[in-house]
């Protein structure tokens, strides 16, 4: 049975922007690994019409999933709109309203706070619509099962809260029956560098997308060309014919095809191996990515963020004539930014960055966009010297992705 679901995520600093949307993405990949694709993600303001109006949207639908509008103020009423949407009404639930006031009360206890509003908070959090099933509170807020044709889960706006609260809810009854009888997907995700958006547009044309029984989306993230495929299990061999014609294509730039990301292939290279960076336009973005990842400190030693050229000289052993002979943007400094991180850092390999990250700063020799990289190790080296798109942001980002990509292809050489 394929399961339909969409998603309505309620708050109005979500839809200002103040906010981003952490849990349209996470519920769509839970509700994935269950076999349910999800359809539609609704952002909606904390007002009731818009809320009815997504919850309309989604009339046909066999699940919904709610997010946000629980809490204690006059503003939170997912739960009493979902309830009259579906034709009931709220009533107080005591005994819920007594758990509730025993965690609120807790937390006046250590933080303060009157306790007359705060118990008025417990009580209208502690309305539950009639005929739901009660989903216990994570923080202060429970959450509901509610009709059927569709299922709608109410749940809490905080990720914290909605995660833990969902680890519970695809356990209880009627979500855990539907859940059940969606089936299974399979998501496959193949990483490409260097490969650009038209190069596998056409690709995919030759390739005959449309006669594919699957949906293929394409992803320039970070530098990186994904290609992403969900199917089932009974699509199986037509995704591994596909996938082959990939490779077949493009095969010598694939460089994941288990979904890791090149921060985790690089992880999983180093294997023991330690390193250090000394980066300048980088500002210490790319320490910062060598860490992002946790068992990072098992190969991670440190490093220098030089900007400066009396920064390069002191901490990095760069020698000033190497500057004002060649410049501080040069193949020669970034040679020489690697093999001093190295060096005072007692590691392995070394990473350097020079670059002119923009917007100003250029010349025609140097435009904006030029970045000198050098990673070094002691069976070799490779130096690089790059013109990126785009802006001071994306510039000193996509440097990182080169640096790794660099990094990746040296540990390859030592296999």
């Amino acid at each position: 049975m394929s399961v339909r679901a969409g998603i309505v995520v309620t708050g109005t600093e979500v839809l200002s922007g103040l906010i981003r949307d952490a849990n349209g993405p996470w519920l769509s990949e839970a509700l994935r690994s269950f076999g349910v694709s999800v359809e539609q993600i609704v952002v909606v303001g904390d007002r009731p019409d818009d809320v009815r109006r997504a919850l309309d949207f989604f009339a046909d639908f066999d699940l919904v999933l709610t997010t946000g509008g629980l809490g204690p103020t006059a503003d939170d009423l997912t739960a009493e709109v979902v309830a009259g949407w579906h034709g009931t009404s709220m009533v107080l639930d005591e005994a819920l309203e007594e758990r509730i006031w025993g965690i609120v009360n807790g937390l006046r206890k250590r933080i303060g706070g009157e306790e007359a509003p705060m118990r008025a908070g417990a009580r209208k959090q502690a309305h539950v619509p009639v005929g739901a099933v009660v989903l216990e509170p994570k923080g202060t807020a429970p959450g509901f099962l509610v009709g059927s044709s569709p299922l709608v889960a109410v749940l809490p706006g905080p990720p914290r809260e909605l995660q833990s609260m969902w680890a519970d809810a695809v356990k209880v009854e009627p979500l855990a029956s539907l859940l059940a009888s969606a089936g299974a997907l399979e998501r496959r995700i193949l990483r490409f560098f260097p490969l650009s958006e038209p190069q596998i547009a056409a690709t995919l044309r030759e390739l005959d997308e449309g006669s594919l029984p699957f949906e293929v989306t394409t992803c320039l993230r970070r530098g990186e060309l994904e290609v992403a495929t969900v199917y089932r299990p009974s699509e199986a061999a037509a995704y591994e014919s596909f996938e082959a014609q990939l490779r077949a294509r493009h095969g010598e730039v694939l460089f994941s095809d288990d979904g890791a990301t090149i921060d985790e292939v690089v992880q999983r290279g180093l294997d023991g191996l330690t390193i250090a960076v000394a980066e300048s336009c980088t500002g210490g973005l790319m320490a910062g990515r060598l860490t992002d990842l946790a068992g990072s400190s098992a190969h991670v030693l440190g490093g220098f963020v030089v900007y400066s050229n009396e920064a390069k000289t002191k901490f990095a052993d760069v020698d000033p004539t190497l500057i004002e002979a060649h410049g501080a943007v040069s193949p020669e400094v970034a040679q020489a930014l690697a093999f001093g991180a190295r060096s005072r850092f007692g590691a392995d390999l070394g990473i350097g960055i020079t670059g002119i990250a923009g917007p100003g700063g250029g010349t025609p020799e140097k435009p904006v966009g030029t970045v000198c990289l050098c990673v070094e190790a002691p069976w070799g080296r490779d130096d690089r010297v790059v013109r990126l798109p785009g802006s001071r942001a994306d510039v000193r980002d996509r440097t990182t992705t080169v640096a790794l990509h660099m990094l990746r292809g040296l540990l390859a050489q030592r296999r």
